[in-house]
């Protein structure tokens, strides 16, 4: 009697998920002829929401695999982007496979390997060693020569004959110090990580841009500290900064920033009402943090959306132009800026 009772429920849960009639339902499990494809697709995705299988004749065939590689997962940007990406290449009948690189594990070069011996349709890098000065770009050259398309995120290289998607990083730190010295900070600092990485060297372009300082008058003057990507590597940049009298740290990132609160804190002082800390990513979790973190917000849907779609039109031999798509940064306001403390010495001490 249960048995029974089973699929007539099983049809009204997909028929109310998917918004359509029962019988509706029944025509597409049964592959049969006369519903429209929008209505198809509806019942089908209603199938996928509700945890039902597809029957064997519904199942999506997939179109290819497509590597993603990615640093690592610690950093909530990396997995934001991923997401994205895959639920994008999965819509388009691809599937995703999430390399990931870790400290004693596979390198890049290893990862591109292996994706290549399981005949990969393509490769998305994010933050790779494409981003790197001091890398070897030829790795690249080898991998286009092997007839596997690809689209590298955040680094722009122009040894390398492939599209770029990059957020522009030296307008977000140019927002980031207007909106402290519309604070009315004037000892403003940088926190970023090492030089040899193409964002932070652009990071590094516009801070210097926005305080009218060259590079060395801003490194003798302790304005700008590179130091890793990290909560470590922001609370000793940060603590390097506040010993220069700074008033506002931006980030390079915001695992960074939450280094530089620490350090703050660390000194028995307050954020923002002492220091005030901008960050840089925005993943959702920063929303959420003590206090919710002011940062700059990289268009992760936007670049997502970008990448994916120059690879699917480099995939399908209409190769886009190989050159950089720059995408813009949005400054989302939270509480970890605020103005600096009446009694303040522009030179930094009280």
């Amino acid at each position: 009697m249960t048995e029974v009772q089973a699929a007539p429920a099983r049809l009204a849960d997909i028929a109310h998920q998917a918004a359509v009639s029962e019988a509706t339902v029944s025509r597409v499990l049964n592959g049969k002829a006369g519903v429209a494809a929008g209505t198809r697709q509806r019942v089908l995705a209603a199938l996928d929401v509700l945890g039902y299988e597809r029957p064997v004749r519904l199942r999506r065939r997939s179109a290819g695999l497509v590597g993603l590689v990615i640093p690592e997962l610690t950093n909530p940007i990396f997995p934001a982007f991923a997401q994205v990406i895959e639920q994008a290449l999965a819509g388009h009948g691809y599937t995703p496979v999430l390399c990931t690189q870790s400290p004693g594990g596979a390198t890049e070069d290893e990862l591109v390997e292996q994706l290549v011996e399981r005949g990969v349709t393509g490769v998305i890098f994010l933050s790779g060693l494409h981003a790197d000065t001091s890398a070897d770009p030829s790795r690249y050259t080898r991998l286009a020569g092997r007839g596997v398309p690809f689209v590298l995120i955040n680094g722009y290289n122009p040894r390398v004959a492939a599209p770029f998607v990059s957020p522009d990083d030296a307008a977000a730190t140019r927002m980031a110090v207007g909106h402290l010295r519309d604070l009315g900070h004037r000892r403003i600092g940088l926190a970023v990580g090492p030089e040899r990485f193409v964002p932070v060297r652009r990071k590094l372009e516009g801070f210097l841009s926005a305080i009218g300082l060259t590079a060395a008058e801003a490194v003798a003057a302790g304005l700008v500290q590179h130091t890793l990507f990290s909560v470590e590597g922001g609370q000793a940049a940060a603590s390097a900064l506040l010993d220069a009298g700074c008033t506002g740290v931006v980030c390079g990132s915001d695992m960074m920033a939450l280094g530089a609160i620490r350090a703050v804190r660390g000194r028995g002082l307050d954020v923002p009402g002492d220091v005030s800390v901008v960050g840089y990513d925005d993943s959702d979790l920063f929303a959420f943090t003590d206090p919710p973190l002011t940062t700059l917000r990289q268009p992760v849907r936007a670049m997502a959306g970008a990448a994916v779609n120059s690879l699917l039109e480099e995939i399908g031999g209409n190769p886009v132009h190989h050159t950089e798509f720059v995408f813009q940064p949005e400054l989302v306001v939270r509480g970890s800026t605020a103005q600096p403390p009446s009694g303040l010495v522009l030179d930094g001490t009280r």
